[in-house]
């Protein structure tokens, strides 16, 4: 018997909060709402990085400027070897919500944070990778799921 599969375009949102760059000096994602999905999954992607690459926090926005944010903790999957593709069994971020990035080239992290796990009133989420130590190149995609209004053509998570 064979499984269906999940069609991402219909059945999830996805959304390119961190377009492939240099992220040194820092960067923040753009904000995203949770407001209409009950769950996502971050997947952070970085191809050549320094011997200090970062690190990366998850915060929570009140709204998209972010006008207040905190970070939070989540689960993680983590991918630290170069151009491997087995996930590690899950890992947890504290309160503070940090992943140290590994120096190895072409790895992967899978962030996990469901709706209900977020305060009153902070319905945003942003990705935000401190000052690498030199030239480290990542991206992240979001994709959210568990709409609560779904349609064929989803609305945008951004504005």
């Amino acid at each position: 018997m064979a499984a269906k599969g999940m069609n991402i375009a219909e059945e999830a949102h996805v959304v390119n909060i961190l377009s492939p760059q240099d992220v040194d000096s820092g960067v923040d994602s753009d904000i995203f709402s949770m407001k209409n999905y009950g769950h996502v999954s971050i997947i952070v992607t970085a191809g050549s990085t320094d011997a200090d690459a970062g690190n990366i926090t998850v915060e929570e926005c009140d709204d998209f400027s972010p006008s207040n944010n905190t970070a939070i903790g989540f689960t993680y999957y983590k991918e630290e070897t170069d151009s491997g593709d087995t996930l590690s069994a899950k890992q947890t971020a504290a309160s503070d919500g940090k992943i140290d990035v590994s120096a190895n080239d072409n790895i992967t992290y899978v962030i996990e944070v469901d709706a209900a796990e977020l305060s009153d009133g902070y319905p945003n989420l942003r990705l935000c990778w401190s000052d690498p130590g030199g030239a480290t190149y990542g991206s992240a995609v979001a994709v959210l799921t568990g709409a609560r209004y779904a349609k064929e053509s989803s609305a945008t998570a951004i504005a």
